[in-house]
């Protein structure tokens, strides 16, 4: 969050930032031997005002296709997730719509939908992942501009589905940039890991035609 407080009070220096993610793709770069398929900021920074232009500009610049615009279909109709958590989610939302012509005008592409703020945490569960996913769907599907057309139904829809499985770190590591944090430290991230590897979550899949991929698949 401190990011975007100095962004809000002039603090950054856009050439600055352009820099530090330049030297993040070179050296992205040097430790795996090729570059990044797909790219997008910590808590969804790159979508903030100012940082978008740089960092589409450095996507460009290195020929990096996708990146993450995080706008969940049904988000508003979440009465699970608290009213703090809610207005940060919403303020996420309006930066990525002010996102979507920049991205466009650089060439990045981003899948059709995204999922996993109202999935995250706690509130992960085979259920949830696939009803978000079914309600997304049948949204997208609806308003896609070809839907009166007959191969509407049936064209390929990708879905970027964020998560964070992992393991309760303890003090004095885990966390992000800034030591362990309450969500690095619970046990959300391992309910997050266990949900994802139930066979009834692959089953799901499987019914619904969904095949796993990443991004240098697309």
């Amino acid at each position: 969050m401190g990011f975007r407080t100095a962004l809000s009070k002039g603090l950054l220096n856009m050439s600055e930032v352009k820099q530090e993610l330049k030297a993040q793709v070179e050296l992205f770069h040097e430790l795996t031997g090729h570059l990044p398929p797909h790219m997008d900021g910590h808590q969804h920074v790159h979508v903030l005002p100012e940082v978008r232009h740089v960092f589409a500009e450095v996507l460009e610049e290195y020929g990096i296709k996708y990146t993450r615009v995080p706008i969940e279909p049904g988000l508003h109709n979440c009465d699970w997730i608290p009213p703090s958590l809610m207005d940060f989610y919403l303020g996420v939302e309006e930066d990525s719509f002010n996102t979507v012509d920049v991205f466009t005008k650089h060439g990045i592409r981003w899948p059709d939908i995204y999922i996993g703020l109202s999935t995250m945490g706690k509130n992960m569960s085979v259920s949830n992942i696939g009803s978000a996913i079914d309600a997304a769907i049948l949204e997208f599907t609806s308003k896609a501009p070809s839907a009166a057309h007959p191969t509407a139904q049936s064209r390929t829809v990708t879905i970027e589905l964020m998560v964070h499985p992992g393991f309760p770190s303890v003090p004095p590591i885990g966390g992000c940039g800034e030591g362990p944090d309450d969500f690095s430290q619970s046990w959300e991230r391992l309910h997050e890991l266990q949900t994802l590897i139930k066979p009834e979550l692959q089953s799901h899949y499987k019914t619904r035609n969904i095949q796993l991929c990443s991004f240098k698949d697309l």
